[in-house]
């Protein structure tokens, strides 16, 4: 029972971890990648499909990301995509093939993008710290019914204890890589 609960607030902040990682490749730093526009949805005959199923993305050199797609006719509803996402970049079409070329960062974009990072740790971190509550007060719950003694309860709140300064850590290295790549020149 100390292990079910053990293991699923391992998995939940694993899965925060997770989370944080995903949410930080969407961020635009100086360098082309195409996890840039894999989350963008194009308008493929009335339904959202994922861009990278209609189209091939690639990378063309260190600032630009080259979209082609498999019909001529997605060129216009992808260039739509692109306008609409929330990127700030603009296509630039030359027949079937859209290019994307990335600005270098101003250093004033480059603190405010560190910020957002150092935002988005912090809130992956209170949601750790939030399954430990959960997983401390599930324990408690089994002290209160008999279930296990208090030996076994101190036990386990050091365990998620542990847990926790582990995610924590990963969180914090994970933040530390983002912010490195930002501001690298």
């Amino acid at each position: 029972m100390l292990n079910d609960i053990k293991k699923n607030a391992q998995e939940r902040m694993q899965k925060s971890v997770e989370a944080l990682r995903f949410e930080l490749t969407k961020l635009r730093t100086g360098r082309a990648t195409t996890a840039l526009v894999d989350h963008l949805k194009v308008n493929y005959y009335g339904s959202d499909m994922p861009l990278t199923q209609v189209a091939s993305v690639a990378i063309a050199d260190a600032r630009s990301i080259t979209i082609t797609p498999w019909e001529k006719q997605m060129v216009g509803p992808i260039e739509k995509a692109i306008h609409a996402s929330d990127l700030g970049l603009t296509p630039n079409t030359a027949g079937t093939v859209i290019r994307i070329n990335l600005p270098p960062l101003t250093e004033e974009r480059r603190k405010e993008l560190s910020k957002h990072v150092a935002g988005e740790g912090e809130n992956t971190k209170v949601a750790i710290r939030n399954i430990r509550r959960d997983a401390i007060q599930q324990v408690k719950e089994l002290l209160k019914a008999k279930t296990i003694s208090e030996d076994e309860e101190r036990r386990a709140e050091t365990d998620i204890q542990t847990l926790t300064d582990r995610f924590v850590k990963d969180v914090d290295g994970v933040v530390k890589a983002k912010e490195d790549e930002l501001m690298a020149v």
